[in-house]
């Protein structure tokens, strides 16, 4: 095919990594069938109870009151632990062994490092981590030292931190993900609108200068990158194989496949959507729209 495998933890996988997506698009299913095929399946943390009817149930009418007391949430949180568990035993049932199963989880919610933890005991394979700085990751992950550890940064400067800091306690990153704001969708590492242009973003800007990085370094060759953002075809995958990417993590793609946790309807309106439909979507998500 041209492509070069994806080496992670000594495995060589398809150089594809299905991006996390919250709430409820990509959980044990569209992870475990991604994985079959020898990538990156991800599930994503957030409020996975909701594919279990019984946890439901058990939680049903508490999340408007959440805020009211401890208790409440305590009840939603241990909810979601249970569904993590769930959901990794039925991806890895779905794998069949082959591929990666790993977990996305965001710095900034609450139940952070509860869901690290709690994946980590499951078996996970590997632990995502976006929307922030992970720089305790090391020492969460620290009684698991055969789980893959990545986080999303967006540029070189990020980079550097991070692996400077992990480095303090003993771990680097196993890959890195390079998430572009300004076409990748999720939790960015922009901070404003108006930086969304900005030239350190781009691929052929930030890869480089991440690898020039890691040559000073001395760690030249030990971390894979994962370029994320706009990616949608072999081409891309090819492209940015050659400016020095390892892999790429694509979601949009199979959100809209028949894989996808997200209910049926969600993926056609996804996969039917054109440019004028958006603002509709939104309102109907829900979402505000910087989200989208």
């Amino acid at each position: 095919s041209g492509l070069a495998a994806l080496c992670l933890r000594g495995r060589a996988l398809l150089p594809i990594v299905q991006g996390g997506m919250g709430v409820g698009v990509s959980a044990h299913k569209l992870a475990g069938s991604v994985a079959a095929l020898g990538g990156v399946g991800t599930i994503s943390s957030v409020d996975l109870r909701r594919h279990h009817p019984d946890l439901m149930e058990r939680t049903q009418g508490l999340a408007s009151r959440v805020g009211q007391d401890a208790d409440t949430k305590a009840k939603i949180d241990a909810a979601n632990l249970e569904a993590i568990g769930r959901e990794i035993r039925a991806a890895r049932e779905l794998s069949q062994g082959r591929g990666l199963i790993a977990i996305n989880v965001m710095r900034a919610v609450a139940e952070y490092a509860a869901s690290v933890k709690k994946a980590l005991e499951a078996g996970i394979d590997a632990v995502v981590v976006g929307a922030g700085l992970p720089l305790d990751l090391p020492e969460i992950a620290k009684n698991h030292p055969q789980t893959a550890l990545i986080p999303i940064l967006s540029d070189a400067r990020g980079v550097q931190l991070l692996v400077r800091k992990w480095e303090k306690k003993g771990r680097l990153p196993d890959a890195i993900v390079i998430e572009h704001p300004r076409l990748a969708g999720g939790h960015l590492g922009a901070a404003k609108v108006s930086d969304l242009q900005d030239t350190r973003f781009e691929f052929d800007q930030v890869i480089p200068a991440v690898l020039e990085f890691f040559k000073t370094a001395g760690i030249e060759g030990k971390i894979p990158l994962i370029a994320a953002g706009g990616i949608g075809s072999r081409q891309d995958l090819l492209r940015l194989q050659a400016l020095g990417a390892s892999a790429v993590q694509i979601g949009t793609a199979f959100a809209v496949t028949e894989e996808c946790d997200a209910d049926p309807v969600f993926n056609r309106v996804l996969a039917e959507a054109r440019p004028e439909d958006v603002v509709e979507f939104v309102s109907v998500a829900g979402l505000p729209a910087r989200a989208v």
